[in-house]
């Protein structure tokens, strides 16, 4: 089985803007792209890209999860990067044709098609460190993909870090830059106390993972950072919250220190969890901070994690009713 993310379609679609307009979209051989070395992209990082699926139900219609929210959070990271502006309904559209291209390749339940829109900067200009690319390219990767667990889930080890995963002001970006910040600590945190990931909690204050958003879950309450710049407004996470709402969970969003945390977390019933899109939603069974590790409730998955998790799943595979209109139609 190829590692998750790693098998793509032939075929991309892709639009470039260049001249104050943006070029009709194309499919594309998905194996290259060119660009001039001096590209803004390379040298001052100006990409930012969004992650989401599309299922197959069980009549082989295919539909995508909640489209509308990636491609609004993609606009806003190209806005705070200074990127060109795009039409949502164009990158729409681009997601669908390039979906509906290769329906045949979804994979039916637990697998999914992953959609990786991306957009960079490509005017190849380096005496631009302090100005915005007036160029760029817009694509659309597919990657089938299955189960991100498929050798079975285990609940995750976090590592407490007492810095930011990126500066302050652009945690609410999707973009390459902020994942390369992370990676150092958590390879640290590999090495050192054999940690999955990284709980990036500065001055104290828990925020997020190098790749997902954190959720403490006490008895009927959930317990996650309330949304600011500082981290990824994550659309999973959205979900996971309306879901656990209309379940009759009392949802807060609000400051949540280290210090509450490892008081609620070791509680008898306590669960924690990570939401992204391709985890969906991972159970956290053990907490590290300073030199001591602290077990989340029993230290393995939850039964209210395993319970979201699959009430999001069903909604996904259309195994339950879609009544918050996350699913568009593809073919």
């Amino acid at each position: 089985m190829a590692a998750f993310g790693t098998v793509f379609t032939p075929e991309m679609i892709i639009s470039r803007y260049e001249q104050n307009q943006w070029s009709t979209p194309a499919m594309v051989s998905s194996n290259s792209i060119s660009l001039h070395p001096g590209a803004h992209v390379l040298h001052y990082a100006s990409t930012c890209f969004e992650g989401l699926k599309a299922f197959r139900h069980a009549d082989d219609s295919i539909h995508i999860f909640r489209m509308d929210k990636n491609v609004a959070r993609l606009q806003q990271s190209s806005a705070l990067l200074a990127l060109p502006a795009f039409d949502p309904v164009m990158l729409s559209n681009m997601i669908m044709d390039i979906v509906r291209q290769y329906a045949a390749d979804v994979p039916s339940p637990p697998g999914s098609m992953y959609i990786r829109p991306t957009h960079i900067g490509t005017e190849g200009s380096i005496g631009k460190a302090a100005a915005p690319s007036l160029n760029s390219m817009l694509y659309v990767l597919l990657s089938p993909v299955g189960d991100y667990f498929a050798g079975g889930a285990k609940a995750l080890r976090l590592l407490l870090e007492d810095d930011a995963r990126c500066a302050s002001h652009m945690g609410m970006v999707k973009s390459g830059g902020n994942y390369a910040s992370a990676l150092q600590p958590i390879m640290k945190a590999r090495a050192a106390v054999q940690a999955d990931q990284v709980l990036f909690c500065p001055n104290g204050d828990v925020q997020e993972t190098g790749a997902a958003n954190f959720l403490l879950i006490d008895g009927n309450e959930i317990i996650t950072k309330a949304l600011d710049s500082s981290f990824l407004h994550g659309i999973t996470r959205d979900s996971i919250l309306t879901l656990a709402r209309d379940r009759g969970m009392k949802v807060s969003e609000r400051e949540l220190t280290v210090d509450e945390l490892l008081e609620r977390a070791v509680r008898p019933g306590a669960e924690a969890a990570l939401s992204g899109t391709a985890a969906v939603l991972t159970a956290v069974g053990t907490l590290i901070h300073e030199n001591k590790e602290y077990q989340v409730g029993g230290g393995e998955a939850g039964q209210t994690t395993a319970a979201l998790r699959q009430a999001l799943n069903d909604i996904q595979w259309g195994k339950a009713e879609d009544k918050f209109g996350w699913l568009t139609k593809v073919c």
